[in-house]
């Protein structure tokens, strides 16, 4: 499984790359990385223009410019499916630290029969905390050039399997895993949370996948 890191937004609220804030010590971008290591044979971290973002994986890593600068997550998502070696990848954004790879594993578990496999909380679709097959480029390719821009679009032109909030809940009972960071008040409530749980004093590799485990067996 392919692993892909949308690394590609303006940051405009932080003033600089928001991919490089840091909870204790260690990169937003570092904390995603390290949980999709443990299930994925390669990383790719699309950015804007291909400029390399500071983090390292014992996986298979390589960075990729969008191949339609400024059109959003979107493009990010059809850069990193375009330059993918497998005909499947989870998607996940560099702001997302607290991404449990327990819901991911999940969701690539039972994604062969889709072209899309995304959680629906409360009506509430994330897209970018999601598995997408290379079945969906030629489609993505099509809104792209016609300026539709929403990956909420997308999702009526392909297989879609929806996972739902009881479903999401197993594997993450405080919803911590769409918990992303777009201002200075999103980062010191992760800082909290991470000192909260006790996630710092683990292992580097271990955190954000162990920390969401279901309370029973699938």
């Amino acid at each position: 499984m392919t692993s892909i890191v949308l690394a590609g937004g303006r940051s405009s609220r932080f003033g600089w790359n928001k991919a490089l804030q840091d909870i204790e010590g260690k990169s937003l971008i570092q904390w995603v990385v390290d949980c999709l290591a443990v299930f994925s044979t390669e990383i790719i971290i699309a950015t804007a223009r291909g400029e390399r973002i500071p983090c390292s994986s014992t996986v298979r890593m390589k960075t990729v410019a969008d191949v339609y600068p400024g059109k959003g997550p979107l493009a990010g998502i059809y850069s990193g499916l375009a330059a993918s070696t497998c005909p499947t990848a989870i998607v996940v954004g560099c702001d997302m630290p607290f991404v449990s790879g327990g819901l991911l594993e999940y969701m690539s578990r039972i994604s062969p029969a889709f072209d899309v496999v995304v959680p629906v909380i409360r009506t509430r679709v994330e897209p970018l905390c999601a598995v997408y097959s290379k079945e969906c480029l030629v489609p993505i390719r099509r809104l792209l050039e016609q300026d539709k821009l929403r990956p909420q679009d997308l999702f009526s032109m392909v297989r879609v399997r929806y996972v739902e909030e009881d479903e999401f809940t197993r594997f993450d009972r405080e919803h911590l895993s769409l918990l992303n960071i777009n201002s200075r008040a999103d980062l010191n409530r992760a800082r909290e949370v991470a000192i909260r749980k006790g996630w710092l004093r683990l292992g580097v590799g271990q955190i954000p996948y162990l920390h969401h485990l279901p309370d029973t067996h699938i």
